[in-house]
């Protein structure tokens, strides 16, 4: 049996109570759900000296109608999934959030989590000993739980393109893309105080350095601008999200599309986003998918953006199935979600 290594543990009661905790700590890591820290501290893969724990948070939970919809950081992906204004407003979300892991899983695991996700990679997410076998890798090197690292600078090597200078370790959040797509915006909490920007802007393509969020700083809220007020420029929205993996009860991403259209009269589509999870490691959001503003969602169109969206993934062997036909399915992908938009129109 892996066992977790020693650390000490501070319940917080408030995302400003976890925001000092954190700010007087180096090796300090929040626990939420635990879903995704709790495995890699038993694999030593992350090794905190002081874990702060937001179940006491009380102000992190909930989901609430006001100057758009409102969702706490600590709410379980479970209620997210169930929750009617989600299913109404956000539904791209909804699925997103209802096919993280297992029922069992969802019901443990929050949103905020599930965005601050760690990046996975085949020679990363493996037990101790696999990885000091093979000189373990530059996404946890020396002094990270006291392992050496294989190269002589102490930088560590990306086994996945080892004369890389970065990781290649892949984003593996379900609902990172869907919010991406939906135009959500994230508050975050820090001792300074608290501070706003859209959801895109919380990721950097980097393995290691995969979020822009300070070491000190409490994911808080997500907010999704316009939802559940009456009138508002969210109307006409249709979004959907669609996940590849090998086994559908409870995998992590191998590939996550969400797709959103804006329609307006004559459904004409007015605003447009695709956006790719798990080819990178961050959210990929496909330039090509402003082609689709200014007419209707048409065969042709929908066709274009689908033959577009491969060139932004660029398959390694960091993750699940043969590397081109992942390239492939991302076409198949693409222009499946899209022709479920289509088909909701009509």
């Amino acid at each position: 049996m892996m066992r977790a290594p020693r650390f000490r543990y501070y319940a917080a009661t408030g995302a400003a109570d976890a925001a000092r905790a954190l700010a007087g700590e180096e090796r300090a890591m929040l626990l939420a759900g635990g879903t995704d820290l709790v495995p890699n501290m038993k694999r030593r893969t992350q090794t905190p000296d002081l874990v702060v724990g937001l179940r006491r948070c009380g102000d992190l939970v909930g989901i609430r109608n006001g100057d758009g919809l409102r969702i706490g950081a600590m709410t379980t992906l479970a209620d997210v999934a169930a929750d009617p204004k989600v299913h109404a407003n956000a539904r791209a979300l909804a699925l997103a959030a209802g096919s993280v892991a297992t029922v069992h899983l969802r019901a443990m695991g929050s949103l905020g989590g599930n965005l601050c996700l760690d990046t996975r990679c085949n020679y990363y997410d493996q037990n101790a000993e696999w990885r000091e076998a093979i000189g373990f890798c530059m996404k946890a090197p020396k002094g990270t739980g006291g392992h050496a690292c294989a190269s002589p600078d102490g930088t560590g090597i990306c086994w996945v393109a080892t004369s890389s200078p970065r990781c290649w370790a892949v984003s593996s959040t379900d609902c990172a893309p869907a919010l991406v797509a939906l135009g959500a915006e994230v508050t975050l909490r820090g001792p300074q105080g608290e501070r706003t920007l859209p959801i895109d802007q919380l990721y950097a393509n980097d393995g290691m350095a995969y979020l822009t969020k300070q070491r000190d700083e409490v994911l808080t809220e997500v907010r999704l601008p316009g939802f559940g007020v009456r009138g508002s420029g969210f109307a006409g929205v249709r979004s959907t999200y669609w996940k590849l993996r090998r086994r559908g009860s409870f995998d992590f991403p191998v590939l996550g599309v969400a797709a959103m259209v804006r329609l307006g009269r004559g459904n004409v589509v007015e605003e447009a986003r695709v956006v790719l999870g798990a080819v990178a490691s961050r959210p990929v959001l496909l330039e090509e998918s402003a082609s689709l503003v200014g007419q209707p969602l048409t065969d042709e169109a929908i066709r274009a953006v689908s033959e577009a969206a491969t060139a932004h993934a660029r398959p390694m062997d960091n993750t699940d199935f043969e590397l081109s036909w992942r390239k492939k399915v991302v076409k198949s992908y693409v222009r499946g979600a899209l022709e479920e938009l289509q088909a909701a129109v009509r």
